[in-house]
């Protein structure tokens, strides 16, 4: 591949947006710059792409978008009889432009297009797409990540992300798409006029809303607990629909951070719009001083992910993790529709694999079926489907990650923010009637179960020499495991990629999961570190579980395993 002359055909070609021909134009000569933008085509995989908004093969910008879209459009084609499509968009830069594009391509395409009016959460398109009974969805969002990144994910006819399978397929034919040639399209706006797009109205949100207040427990609790939220949707499509189902339930006093309460895909006041990281309540937290709030709540950008931030007995506020939360939603759940006689016998409750054991544990305590599946929500949503099939769609009682996503119900098959913000709201107000917060009960969870810590340490790799590295990083774990890890025997390593698990005493068995790039080592005690590329960003992630007896017997063992991990990285 000549980079020289990919950058040439795109400095002459490229003119269907002005930034990315100013962009071209300030790098001629600079061949650092030039390579990080051409030596790969953005992948298509089963997160769809994701990539820095710019010009160039290896960035997201209107040709990538629409090679990738004519590419799915050859799939449906192929593969369904009158294919159809919902669209779905976020705050981040260009993505209402994204979809759009997209929009234009399909139709060009002969595939009907659904597409929302405005911005909305990633949930609401797994919803519309069940609620129009289409063959595909798209959404333009890249999540949680820094502004200058966006993404593009599809979903199949079910509700959540492609599977490898489709992901691959689809990803054949946009590789056969030329980036300046090879793409169909129809103006936008005539093809709305001739129905061939049709704009998602307020009612579909209004049945989306529906079906997420179906998830409310008690309804009459929340009512009158005189709950204070203060809310930030962190810059994103949260802030309609969050407010909306708070609203419905009786949360009336719900303050909402002004800074950062319209849609702005700068984020201004927080680069990593990401509700695992402090500093997106900073301002929230500033607020709460006047406020003397019981919750504090943060929704990432396109609304699958929440954090919380919670006042302890002595008002000093304390972030919950992603794996608390689950816990604590999990056992809030259970143990309530267990007491109000609504929890099935046959119930099932399903979280990634490198989430909290303690979800497991409680599980187990109402006899409640537990799962553990690959990182990827996709997943959870498969096995809703699957449930779904059986005519057992109502034994779903929850699924969740440690990344903090969630899903109660079976409205859609993705986290959702919406959901979850609501039945936190939900829990709080129940445990504030008895004189409890939500640090209070987690304690009382770790009480009764043991102290699990989980922590998640993450190895950013930028550009080229980063996938390299990564990429040698788990060929050498994978050749020579380690045999002990911060003192701690391994006591099993097992190999995603390979599904087998190996034993120290030679036992072999093998992992009933779909195979991914992840490698497990099993230590004494009930300890574990699990090390995960991810399928979206330049990034290694380690995922530590250190169980003790106290939160500072717990807290020092992470410490050693987080060090240890540390070298695996270097």
């Amino acid at each position: 591949m000549d980079i020289n002359a990919l950058y040439n055909e795109w400095l002459e070609k490229a003119d269907g947006d002005p930034d990315l021909k100013a962009e071209l134009e300030s790098i001629r000569g600079k061949d650092d710059e030039i390579l990080d933008r051409f030596y790969r085509s953005l992948e298509f995989g089963t997160a769809g792409l994701r990539g820095v908004i710019g010009a160039g093969t290896n960035r997201m910008n209107i040709y990538t978008v629409g090679r990738a879209t004519q590419g799915l459009s050859d799939f449906l084609n192929k593969n369904y009889e009158n294919p159809s499509i919902a669209i779905g968009y976020d705050s981040r830069i260009k993505s209402d432009y994204f979809s759009k594009e997209a929009a234009s391509i399909l139709a060009a395409n002969g595939i009907k297009v659904y597409i929302y009016e405005e911005l909305e959460p990633t949930p609401c398109l797994s919803f519309a797409i069940r609620y129009f009974k289409t063959s595909s969805g798209i959404i333009l969002t890249a999540s949680h990540n820094p502004a200058k990144y966006n993404g593009y994910k599809c979903y199949n006819p079910k509700g959540y992300q492609m599977t490898d399978e489709e992901a691959a397929e689809t990803y054949g034919f946009i590789q056969k798409v030329d980036y300046f040639t090879g793409i169909k399209k129809v103006d936008f706006d005539e093809a709305v006029k001739d129905g061939r797009i049709e704009y998602i109205g307020q009612d579909v949100i209004n049945a989306f809303l529906d079906e997420v207040q179906k998830q409310c427990i008690n309804p009459e609790i929340v009512k009158n607990a005189d709950l204070k939220v203060i809310y930030t949707p962190l810059n994103g499509t949260g802030n309609k629909p969050v407010r909306a189902i708070l609203d419905r339930i009786g949360i009336e006093k719900v303050y909402v951070v002004p800074e950062q309460e319209n849609p702005d895909g700068n984020f201004p006041t927080c680069p990593f719009p990401n509700p695992e990281i402090k500093q997106v309540f900073e301002i929230g937290l500033e607020m709460n001083k006047k406020i003397g709030a019981d919750i504090l709540l943060a929704t990432d950008p396109d609304c699958d992910r929440v954090g919380i931030a919670v006042p302890d007995k002595t008002g000093e506020l304390v972030l919950m993790s992603g794996n608390e939360v689950g816990a604590m939603l999990l056992n809030y759940i259970l143990s309530e529709r267990k007491a109000k006689g609504t929890l099935p016998a046959t119930a099932v409750a399903v979280k990634s694999f490198v989430s909290t054991d303690l979800a497991e544990v409680i599980a187990k305590k109402y006899n409640c079926t537990f799962k553990n599946l690959l990182t990827g929500f996709k997943y959870i949503g498969e096995l809703i489907t699957n449930l779904e099939n059986e005519g057992r769609a109502d034994d779903f009682v929850m699924g969740f990650e440690e990344s903090y996503g969630y899903l109660a119900g079976t409205h859609a098959r993705d986290k959702d923010a919406v959901v979850a913000s609501m039945l936190i709201c939900e829990m709080a107000a129940f445990y504030k009637s008895k004189g409890m917060n939500l640090v209070d009960v987690m304690n009382s969870l770790y009480d009764e179960f043991g102290y699990y810590g989980n922590v998640v340490e993450s190895y950013t790799f930028e550009g080229a020499a980063g996938m390299e590295k990564m990429a040698g990083i788990m060929d050498t774990l994978r050749a020579n495991p380690p045999k002990e890890i911060a003192g701690l025997a391994v006591k099993a390593v097992s190999d995603y990629k390979t599904s087998k698990t190996k034993y120290t005493d030679g036992k072999v068995e093998t992992i009933d999961l779909p195979k991914s790039n992840v490698l497990a080592f099993a230590l004494d005690g009930g300890n574990k570190v699990i090390v995960r590329p991810s399928g979206t960003e330049p990034k290694i992630k380690a995922y530590i579980t250190a169980i003790g007896d106290s939160k500072e017997n717990a807290a020092a063992l992470a410490d050693k395993l987080i060090a240890a991990s540390n070298e695996f990285m270097k």
